[in-house]
């Protein structure tokens, strides 16, 4: 199974690296000011001296599907503090084929069922779970108890009940776990925190956010499969790129939301929407009174969009949540312009924080509690959806991480 499941698995497709153009504007008095550049928000580990080899921490990649293989393997090259020491995959050839890539010793490659001798390994001290989402939870505790600390692609698992076994399992284990939350370590969307939360608070009182994020599922392609099959995902569009929108309501207020509503609509007849759905409409509520409208699409094409609504401005960012291409934008009154910000690379900064972390012992940005946060709320969505009623939440603090400005 496992074999079959690595053959066609990817993360996602490699995505459109070409930026898109601005967006037009209804009103033609609106005038556009040159672009400037905007100080980065959060100190970045890329702008230090990279460690000596031997000091970097020895990361194994569990899985080697077109997002592993594509983007996260050709990130540790810009790692400052983290190498890639071992891979793990139900394909022999094909781990030996990327292990000369990389430089990784054959010895190092691992199949799903030795998993656990990773434990015997000392060059091995984290394993980045790169698998379809239902595999999350059984590799993630595997991997704690083999003595490793974790790192998990979002989202965390598929039930409440897997994130907290998660959690429990790197508790148990002394070792710390950080859920892959890209977004958090890239320099746009940390430019859009400061804007909408920063001590100079340029949007003035947030009012209003819109997400959306949408692609088509194309069950034809390999990466794609196991995303219609809900046992494997957990879901459709919502658990798999509604999660951006979810997510950047909840970093962008700093906020956890005191009331859920949402719809799910599927194209009837469609086979791609048996199991899973197609669109999910969401809206949440913040203690602040401020509402996010989130939408996630099977549908339509490629979107990764967040704009935030302020009493003095609104911001847009679009893309939001490319891999390497951002654009952001700000409008005050009549003068809407671009802030140009350095492009890092997301899943370099997001890896080498992880391996910080665990050498000066703190808590990660992105911690297990903040995954299981999201998979709280998806589930509160789909059970808005289900009821067709507004569900209330207690109120609640943010996990206790480092997202606050």
């Amino acid at each position: 199974m496992f074999d079959a499941l690595q053959r066609g698995l990817t993360r996602r497709t490699l995505l459109n690296r070409t930026g898109l153009g601005l967006l037009a504007m209804g009103a033609a008095e609106i005038i556009y000011k040159p672009v400037r550049t905007l100080a980065q928000a959060a100190p970045s580990p890329s702008e230090e001296p990279s460690l000596p080899p031997e000091q970097k921490l020895g990361w194994a990649v569990v899985g080697l599907g077109q997002f592993a293989t594509e983007q996260i393997m050709p990130s540790f090259g810009e790692c400052k503090r983290s190498r890639l020491v071992a891979l793990v995959s139900g394909d022999r050839a094909k781990a030996e084929r990327y292990a000369r890539q990389y430089g990784v010793n054959p010895q190092n490659i691992y199949n799903y069922q030795n998993y656990e001798t990773i434990r015997d390994n000392p060059e091995v001290d984290v394993v980045y779970i790169v698998l379809p989402n239902g595999m999350h939870a059984e590799y993630t505790i595997r991997g704690a108890r083999a003595g490793k600390h974790v790192m998990c692609e979002k989202p965390m698992a598929t039930s409440v009940a897997e994130c907290q076994a998660m959690i429990d399992a790197a508790r148990q284990a002394g070792k710390k776990l950080m859920i892959a939350y890209r977004a958090q370590y890239e320099p746009y969307n940390l430019a859009a925190i400061d804007l909408a939360r920063g001590p100079r608070k340029e949007l003035g009182k947030l009012k209003a956010i819109v997400a959306d994020h949408g692609r088509i599922v194309k069950p034809s392609e390999p990466q794609d499969r196991w995303r219609i099959d809900k046992k494997l995902a957990g879901g459709g569009s919502l658990p798999d790129i509604g999660i951006y929108s979810l997510n950047a309501a909840r970093y962008i207020t700093g906020e956890e939301p005191i009331e859920v509503s949402a719809m799910l609509y599927s194209t009837p007849n469609d086979p791609r929407f048996v199991e899973v759905e197609e669109n999910v409409n969401f809206m949440l509520r913040f203690p602040s009174g401020v509402l996010a409208n989130c939408t996630s699409s099977y549908g339509y094409s490629d979107t990764k969009r967040i704009q935030v609504f302020g009493s003095e401005g609104t911001l847009e960012l679009s893309p939001a949540t490319d891999y390497y291409q951002h654009r952001l934008f700000v409008e005050k009154g009549k003068v809407r312009e671009e802030r140009n910000i350095d492009e890092k690379n997301q899943f370099a900064l997001e890896i080498d924080h992880l391996s910080e972390s665990i050498v000066q012992n703190r808590k990660p940005k992105t911690p297990g509690e903040e995954g299981l946060q999201d998979i709280r709320l998806i589930q509160t969505i789909y059970e808005a959806a289900r009821t067709g009623r507004k569900i209330q939440l207690e109120p609640m603090q943010p996990p206790r991480n480092e997202r606050s400005v």
